[in-house]
């Protein structure tokens, strides 16, 4: 009989990681609607490559927000010295994931993790 070993594996990345400064750009899009709206419902994924930010996700705020602004200013704010092209895919966030956040749910929102066996 072959034994089997489960494993948790994790990743963390430096500041001027992209998937790190990807995370940076939704959490300050995040904070920014927060700080206007706290009822804000912001699910905002960010990719970078080269000089390109794309934005996508659903965002529904009353927050009055330039989110092309804050991605500028957060790879700025890193330290990077050039100005990305943002593409805005974001929209208002639709009526099923509200439905299922509206009765105590959390949305589409997991966590995931590979187990290995060997």
């Amino acid at each position: 009989m072959k034994k089997t070993r489960n494993l948790f594996t994790s990743e963390a990345v430096s500041i001027g990681h992209p998937d790190h400064v990807c995370d940076m750009i939704s959490d300050s899009i995040l904070d920014s609607c927060l700080k206007e709206d706290k009822n804000a419902r912001v699910a905002c994924e960010t990719m970078a490559k080269d000089d390109f930010v794309v934005l996508s996700g659903e965002i529904s705020t009353n927050a009055n927000i330039n989110v092309e602004q804050i991605a500028k200013d957060t790879i700025k704010q890193i330290g990077y010295t050039y100005t990305p092209r943002v593409i805005n895919l974001l929209s208002k966030q639709s009526p099923d994931i509200a439905q299922g956040v509206d009765i105590g749910g959390a949305g589409d929102q997991g966590i995931m993790f590979r187990i290995c066996k060997y």
